[in-house]
């Protein structure tokens, strides 16, 4: 397996200077960013979990992200979006502690990412996820929505999954007096997913709570709905 040192010369040989530093100024957060384009990250990722262990992986991908290099958090995060990911005890608990330390959208919905296949994996996870919504971060609260977006996609749930897409809809009200833009956003982004799949309920929802809503997330979460 590919050590944390030679990924990290692996993605310092793509650096770009001057995308480099139009990505600092956009993310606006800082940290190291290398110019590196998230294909050119993925291609490196693919070689790198060729033969790997997901133990190996793991391990990695903790470097990675403990680098606090941008590319080598998006790396890290890409090392570990897999559905089929056996046994995926340490990926869920290593994403886990990710969450805390969100601090932009980008990083943040990269390890979301990854997370939504361990909460589909195994729901049960639903009850860690369901303390971020109470969480003072607001990259902590959004993620339990960005990460549990699988159960407003699915096109044919089973009656297990329709009840964990109403208790998410229950996370998805307590935010409507969260005024934050980007709770905001999250909360229409997700009601947006599942009017492709419910549009009755989604509906319904915005016919209890719209009023109370953001106007941007009430455009977002009606975007797919007919008049």
């Amino acid at each position: 397996m590919t050590s944390v040192g030679c990924a990290l010369d692996a993605l310092r040989g793509l650096r770009d200077d001057a995308r480099a530093a139009r990505m600092a100024a956009y993310h606006k957060v800082p940290r190291v960013y290398l110019g590196v384009q998230v294909p050119e990250i993925a291609a490196l990722v693919a070689a790198w979990r060729a033969g790997a262990t997901v133990e190996a992986r793991v391990a990695l991908a903790a470097g990675l992200w403990d680098s606090d290099i941008h590319e080598a958090r998006v790396a890290a995060a890409k090392l570990l979006t897999q559905a089929r990911l056996r046994p995926d005890e340490n990926a869920w608990a290593l994403i886990a502690s990710w969450v805390p330390q969100f601090d932009s959208w980008a990083l943040a919905d990269h390890a979301c990412a990854a997370g939504s296949r361990r909460l589909v994996a195994d729901p049960a996870r639903l009850d860690q996820v369901e303390v971020w919504t109470r969480a003072p971060s607001l990259w902590v609260r959004r993620a339990a929505l960005v990460m549990t977006l699988p159960w407003a996609k699915f096109s044919h749930p089973k009656p297990d999954d329709l009840a964990r897409r109403d208790r998410i809809l229950g996370w998805v009200a307590g935010y409507v007096s969260d005024r934050d833009r980007f709770i905001q956003k999250a909360a229409g982004w997700w009601l947006r997913d599942l009017s492709r799949h419910d549009p009755d309920r989604v509906r319904a929802f915005l016919a209890e709570q719209g009023a109370a809503m953001r106007p941007l997330a009430r455009r977002e979460a009606a975007r797919h709905l007919s008049a």
